[in-house]
């Protein structure tokens, strides 16, 4: 007869939380799930709507936390951790990408004009690339170079991501055909 054997599996359940210092000069407001931080710059808001995460603010210290959470929980709060410090940071000192426009083929203009970003003579193209300015960015060109700012880290991403990609050369090779848009610097981390 052979010996059958049962193995149980049970899901180790406790509490998780993560706790995070709030800077002396930045307000934040917190009413269920959604997170307003105001600073010297601005106000960043946010909403997070994930898996009964309990997030409140006590003695100067943002409490994220969860009872009887599991790994995906934990890796949640991380998440959440990591988007408030961005708007933390992003309140006390503005992200900033910089692009740099490349035309080897053809000489490319690109100019600001109120809520739009216009690629004029793009590899000799008579037609206009237009794009819009997502709201709470602010964008500067100064020679070859463009300066993508905001207190959203996302927003300035986005923003940068939309004006590489007004540039895309699809049907070229890209080893000749270099001319475009490019981000050279960007933000990296959580700054603390």
């Amino acid at each position: 007869m052979e010996a059958c054997f049962l193995l149980i599996v049970s899901k180790m359940k406790k509490e998780i939380k993560k706790v995070i210092e709030i800077p002396p000069d930045i307000d934040i407001e917190i009413t269920g799930n959604n997170v307003i931080v105001k600073g010297p710059l601005g106000e960043c808001k946010r909403s997070f709507k994930f898996y009964d995460i309990e997030i409140k603010k006590e003695n100067g210290k943002i409490i994220l936390r969860k009872d009887k959470g599991t790994k995906k929980s934990k890796k949640m709060i991380n998440s959440i951790a990591a988007h408030i410090r961005n708007m933390l940071g992003g309140v006390k000192k503005k992200y900033e990408y910089i692009l740099e426009i490349c035309s080897v083929h053809f000489p490319m203009n690109v100019k600001v004009e109120e809520n739009k970003i216009i690629v004029k003579n793009f590899l000799g193209e008579r037609k206009d690339r237009i794009i819009e300015l997502l709201p709470g960015v602010e964008i500067e060109v100064e020679g070859n170079k463009i300066f993508v700012r905001s207190i959203d880290k996302e927003l300035a991403g986005k923003q940068a991501s939309l004006i590489e990609n007004i540039s895309r050369n699809i049907p070229r090779d890209r080893r000749i055909f270099q001319d475009g848009i490019w981000i050279i610097k960007k933000e990296k981390g959580a700054r603390r």
